[in-house]
């Protein structure tokens, strides 16, 4: 997002509520808030660094403040009863490695009825229980949420329209949500490196039942993924179809059809649980993500509890990433009797770089173990500290920049201020 566009649309609702001064009664009013974190993070290596999803660069043993810093701007503007506009924007580290800003929310509100509203515009994506406020520190228990879950689907807004209905069933409240649109993003898959992903044709639908102190949640989400400008996915691509052509050999063509992701369907289906009940605290999220590409189906969950102390609310969480299916190299191991002698050597080589491909994704297992604490020492302000025992399963996990060696487990130590205004 061009930071000259983010700028003039933060800017908006404060011009009209300068044009409109003159007639508070009918004219819109406007709130402006935001919100925060200012953290500091380390790892115990200086093989590899840990970061947040779509990060390029993290922390080792020198503690760096990028890693779960942000700061967020909102401005909520009510033009009446029944419609309203949002505008919020987010900076924080990127795939770059810069502090980006992003519009990270834009859109128009309707009331249409009591218990029906509609928005279009740049809203949420909503696929896990805290998507609206996955940015808000203050809003979360933790001091950041489980990677092995939020990092399944690194996209974070959608482009359309959506619809959500409340209403109740004796004392349980409901409320169901569709969104329908589309969504694109820049992603780092290396210190240098990004890759341009796409999401067409999206199709979220979400249930909320609230009961007291406990939250049901479930998800599904459906789109058409792309994924453009991967130096190495597609030079792989093109020398599978390249070596087909040339070779004869169909099935190489195939794979590389079957691996490629261009308008290929993707899912993410989750369900959540919330129980905030004399003091205890209970948060938990599991979900799987399934695509028709080389990017791996997967299997995320995490528990976390924690009990309120006075001010102070000291936590546990436990998480998970597993990769659900392997890449089935259909490469043959050699030529045809007959065939050219460099035949046999390339398709070894191809077999290699499928195989190296199928490495690489299943090498983003892991599993965490955090213990933290919360103290609100303000009303509008909380200090937390966080301690993770990360360990990956079969290379790097969720490391960014790892070199030669490395593997886990791993300790990082955090400590943050939360603040919202």
């Amino acid at each position: 997002m061009n930071k000259h566009v983010l700028i003039f649309l933060l800017a908006m609702p404060l011009a009209i509520s300068h044009a409109y001064a003159d007639d508070v009664a009918s004219g819109p009013t406007v709130k402006i808030s935001g919100f925060g974190t200012a953290a500091l993070t380390v790892a115990d290596t200086d093989k590899a660094q840990f970061a947040r999803p779509n990060q390029a660069a993290g922390a080792a043993r020198t503690a760096r403040t990028g890693v779960d810093s942000n700061l967020g701007l909102q401005a909520n503007v009510t033009v009446n009863p029944w419609l309203s506009a949002t505008v919020q924007g987010l900076a924080r580290k990127d795939g770059e490695d810069d502090f980006g800003a992003e519009l990270a929310w834009a859109f128009a509100k309707a009331k249409v009825s009591d218990s029906f509203s509609v928005r279009v515009g740049r809203m949420g994506l909503p696929v896990f229980m805290i998507s609206d406020y996955r940015n808000v520190g203050y809003a979360n228990t933790m001091l950041r949420p489980p990677g092995e879950m939020y990092s399944q689907v690194p996209l974070n807004s959608i482009d359309g329209i959506d619809g959500t209905y409340q209403f109740s069933l004796g004392d349980t409240s409901i409320t169901t949500q569709l969104a329908l649109g589309r969504t694109k993003a820049t992603l780092a898959t290396g210190p240098d490196s990004t890759v341009h992903v796409e999401g067409k044709s999206i199709v979220a639908l979400t249930m909320v039942a609230d009961h007291g102190p406990l939250v049901l949640r479930f998800g599904r989400a459906e789109t058409k993924l792309t994924i453009n400008d991967s130096p190495s996915l597609n030079t792989l691509m093109g020398s599978l179809r390249a070596a087909g052509s040339g070779y004869r050999i169909a099935q190489l063509g195939a794979l590389a059809d079957a691996l490629e992701v261009k308008d290929k369907k993707a899912s993410f289906t989750s369900v959540g649980l919330g129980l905030d009940w004399n003091n205890f605290l209970v948060q938990s999220e599991y979900a799987k993500r399934k695509t028709d590409s080389y990017i791996s189906d997967s299997t995320s969950w995490y528990v976390m509890g924690g009990y309120r102390i006075g001010a102070f609310l000291p936590y546990y969480s436990h998480a998970s990433l597993k990769a659900d299916d392997r890449v089935n190299n259909t490469v043959p191991a050699a030529c045809p009797p007959g065939y050219p002698a460099a035949c046999t050597p390339t398709l070894r080589a191809l077999s290699a770089g499928v195989n190296t491909m199928a490495n690489t994704r299943n090498q983003l297992e892991q599993s965490t173990d955090s213990i933290g604490v919360r103290w609100d020492f303000h009303r509008s302000a909380a200090l937390k500290v966080q301690i993770d025992r990360i360990k990956p399963k079969n290379g790097q996990g969720l490391f960014v920049q790892a070199k030669p060696g490395f593997s886990g487990p791993v300790t990082v130590v955090a400590a943050a201020i939360d603040f919202v205004f």
